[in-house]
């Protein structure tokens, strides 16, 4: 909102400092700080809530040491990591876009998940929660929607760079031509960037094509497919790591840090040049 605010008055009255909205560096600090301050404020008068209510967490007999000093943790937790994530988005992000849209609709369908499992937890004395195949279900419908969405959705492309031939080319005529230029038009693909593989590229196509060319038209079933076995092992991983004592923040900071360098870096050339990695524009 502030993003489409700050537009607004640079266009119409060329506001001092409103075209800082427009760099995707500033506001990605600015969503952090934000962020931050958040869970850092309103984190704690949550908590007190979650503990004045007696929404503990019960907590499984690992045999591990401590584990039973973890009990009485306030569950439903995650509603800090959902407010703290949304409001900045919604503040600061292009709503339009629908990198942002999949955001939004990722973090809610998992938080309508969570709620779920802690109020039969909670509320209906459940104390195995919501059943494990309910919440795979849940996670194997989110894959559906995020694989679908990114491989038929228009604004979701990708540039390549030149062939080095015409590298070579352009280089020689501007030797001090931006790197921008080096890439070729933005189109639909199944590629992905891979460590350790050849050229850090991987086609999903590869893993049907190999027995035949013409199967290349059924990549979409792989791509979907394999964006449902990621979002599912995502979620599982913080989940099933959260259920050891109820505190997900750690392995939650750790997992969104990592994705967020990667969003930053995938929606700049330069960067995307540099550390070989593929260029989605439409991220910014």
């Amino acid at each position: 909102m502030l993003y489409y605010l700050f537009e607004y008055l640079e266009k119409q009255f060329q506001f001092p400092g409103a075209t800082l909205f427009g760099f995707i560096t500033f506001r990605a600090a600015l969503a952090m700080i934000l962020s931050l301050l958040i869970s850092t404020i309103y984190g704690k008068r949550i908590i007190r809530f979650l503990q004045k209510k007696q929404m503990g967490e019960t907590i499984r007999d690992l045999g591990l040491e401590g584990q039973k000093e973890k009990a009485g943790t306030p569950t439903m937790g995650g509603l800090i990591i959902i407010l703290a994530t949304l409001i900045p988005v919604f503040l600061l992000a292009k709503l339009e876009n629908i990198y942002i849209i999949l955001l939004i609709v990722t973090t809610l369908w998992m938080g309508v998940i969570g709620f779920a499992d802690d109020y039969l937890k909670k509320f209906k004395n459940d104390k195995e929660g919501l059943k494990g195949k309910f919440k795979v279900l849940g996670q194997v419908g989110l894959g559906i929607i995020v694989g679908t969405t990114l491989f038929f959705h228009q604004d979701v492309t990708m540039k390549e760079k030149l062939p080095i031939e015409e590298q070579r080319v352009l280089l020689t005529q501007n030797p001090d031509i931006e790197a921008s230029k080096l890439f070729g038009d933005e189109i639909k693909t199944t590629k992905t960037t891979i460590p350790f593989v050849k050229g850090n590229e991987f086609d999903y196509a590869d893993l049907i094509t190999w027995i035949s060319p013409g199967l290349e038209k059924y990549a979409w079933i792989v791509f979907i497919l394999i964006t449902i076995v990621i979002v599912t092992g995502v979620s599982n991983g913080a989940n099933l790591t959260d259920g050891i004592d109820g505190l997900a923040a750690g392995t939650s900071a750790i997992i969104v840090l990592t994705l967020g360098i990667f969003a930053f870096v995938s929606g700049r050339t330069d960067f995307s040049d540099y550390s070989q990695y593929h260029v989605y524009p439409k991220r910014r």
